[in-house]
């Protein structure tokens, strides 16, 4: 199993974060990656699994930094629930529970097994704890590619230790590991078998972790015997001073040795030797010898995981809403019917309950497309409200059909407003029924 990349550009707005960058991810490595980039960026160039282009989601999981639980799960029970929707069906449950446990032992999770997650009302486990757990739902459905956003964020060094240690022994299984990491302790640095380093858009080093301390020594850049290799590389790359100044008094250095005089060159001067030295060594060489042999051979791409659809997550929340909006709709309906006197009749009164039904789904359906598309949670009730409130103002709720500006109001928005239709509704029902 071989990931690489080839050529790859990211751009916003008019500014290259990323330009041509190439390198390749092997099987049984682990890879950290240093360097940050922003959202909403465009990305051009090649990505190939085993030299395809793959399906991405069926073959490469991804832990993002932050992850959203269900805070009422105990841990075991998030996994079970994760393991039950996507693992094979063809797998029996105990199958499925030795893999939520051996997940639970590889991520140490076995003493918070039975805790709740928790959540901003309900004391749970610890952050940590929440980190490793997010590893683990992605660990259990075993992807061939495991991709993670700083693994490693809010976790003490002992922790995060203990987590790369058991993702180097994914990768070690056979999976193709990447992460991107910001100043790991030294033991930490010393797990992962590649390295790859980027400096305004560009490649500053990519090869073996082990050799990055002899390659920038050889740039005329020696790390010092007392400081962390991955803050020495960051110092060397970093292009915001300001953080240079805090960290470099952060390592206190004036206990080390007299090679620091070489981050004192300018910032582009460093930049551009350890470009220039990295674009003429043998380990780009390599790197682009070993992507053009893998584009020469064929390779055939594997069987999926088993996600759930978007069809699958419309028809479980209207049957899980179900409940709910009948409830909902008798309730305010007993209420409301006989408060205003209208009709009597039982006929008459589950008339209304059942168009108050009917307008409580279509706004359930209006909030869920809503969800699906505004990605922040305030964002989307407030759009979702505005949403309502503009059908409601198209109707005859406000004004009368024949009152409302013609142009746009009633011609289309009124005729697509389900609350205009809810109100005739209601209007002929007596009509109709007696």
């Amino acid at each position: 199993m071989v990931m690489l990349w080839e050529d790859i550009t990211v751009s916003v707005a008019d500014k290259k974060l990323l330009s041509g960058i190439t390198g390749i991810a092997e099987a049984g490595r682990i890879m950290a990656v240093i360097g940050r980039l922003p959202v909403n960026v465009v990305v051009t160039g090649d990505i190939l699994i085993n030299g395809k282009r793959s399906l991405y989601s069926r073959e490469v999981s991804y832990v993002a930094q932050e992850e959203l639980f269900l805070g009422t799960l105990t841990v075991k029970e998030t996994l079970t629930y994760s393991a039950n929707m996507r693992l094979p069906s063809k797998m029996t449950k105990e199958e499925i529970d030795k893999v939520v446990e051996e997940t639970i032992v590889e991520m140490g999770l076995e003493d918070c097994a039975d805790t709740r997650i928790g959540n901003w009302h309900c004391r749970g486990i610890s952050n940590g704890e929440k980190k490793r757990l997010s590893i683990g739902l992605e660990i259990l459905t075993q992807p061939y590619v495991l991709l993670l956003d700083e693994p490693t964020t809010g976790l003490d060094s002992a922790s995060a230790f203990y987590v790369i240690q058991s993702l180097c022994h994914n990768a070690h299984n056979g999976k193709i590991v990447i992460c991107s990491i910001h100043q790991p302790s030294s033991e930490t640095f010393n797990i992962f078998d590649d390295l790859l380093l980027l400096s305004s858009g560009e490649t500053v080093y990519f090869g073996e972790a082990n050799m990055a301390l002899k390659f920038f020594a050889d740039a005329g850049l020696p790390c010092p015997s007392r400081r962390n290799p991955s803050d020495h590389f960051l110092l060397c790359i970093n292009l915001d001073f300001d953080l240079v100044t805090s960290a470099l008094a952060r390592a206190q250095l004036d206990l080390l040795s007299s090679s620091n005089s070489a981050l004192g060159a300018k910032k582009a001067e460093i930049r551009e030797t350890l470009i220039r030295s990295y674009e003429g060594s043998r380990l780009m060489i390599n790197a682009r010898r070993r992507i053009q042999q893998l584009k020469a051979n064929v390779f055939y791409g594997e069987r999926s995981k088993g996600h759930y659809g978007e069809a699958a997550f419309v028809v479980s929340n209207i049957i899980s809403s179900f409940p709910f909006i009948v409830l909902t709709s008798l309730s305010s309906g007993l209420i409301i019917y006989f408060m205003v006197q209208l009709h009597p009749g039982l006929v008459n009164f589950a008339f209304f309950c059942i168009n108050l039904f009917c307008c409580l789904s279509v706004v359930e359906c209006c909030m869920m497309i809503v969800a699906s598309v505004v990605p922040n949670v305030l964002m989307g009730l407030g759009t979702g409200t505005g949403v309502i409130l503009f059908m409601m103002m198209s109707s005859q709720l406000v004004r009368p059909l024949h009152d409302i500006p013609k142009i746009f109001w009633r011609y289309p928005m009124s005729y697509l407003s389900f609350t205009t239709w809810a109100v005739q509704v209601q209007c002929v029902s007596p009509f109709i029924l007696n």
